[in-house]
């Protein structure tokens, strides 16, 4: 993982800052010291904060359980030809439980009919 990270800094550049959660690969030493020297602030998530970044996580499980699982890819090429498509399903034809409109604007109360 270092080594894609120490990739994309030097092919897109430092990001003003870096945020992760604190898995054990993202407070290791040998992870850090990939920032060492570059002007990059490090900000990670709060412990047990799944919920900050909960799109992405559902986004991954539902990556890993509807397609990853469920394939024996033959080779890499493979594997991102069918992912690109599993992503474009995922984006722009399989029906969303809800829009995030709805999601941040939906109200905090529970109405039962009677």
């Amino acid at each position: 993982m270092q080594d894609s990270c120490a990739r994309a800094l030097s092919q897109y550049g430092n990001p003003e800052i870096f945020n992760t959660d604190q898995g054990s690969q993202f407070t290791s030493a040998e992870w850090l010291v990939i920032f060492k020297d570059r002007p990059i602030r490090i900000s990670m998530d709060g412990r047990g904060r799944a919920i900050d970044n909960i799109f992405i996580e559902r986004l991954w499980r539902t990556a890993k359980y509807d397609e990853i699982y469920l394939k024996d890819y033959v080779s890499l090429i493979d594997a991102h030809a069918q992912l690109n498509t599993f992503f474009r399903f995922y984006n722009d034809l399989r029906p969303h439980r809800a829009s995030p409109a709805e999601v941040y604007n939906a109200p905090t109360y529970v109405v039962i009919d009677a």
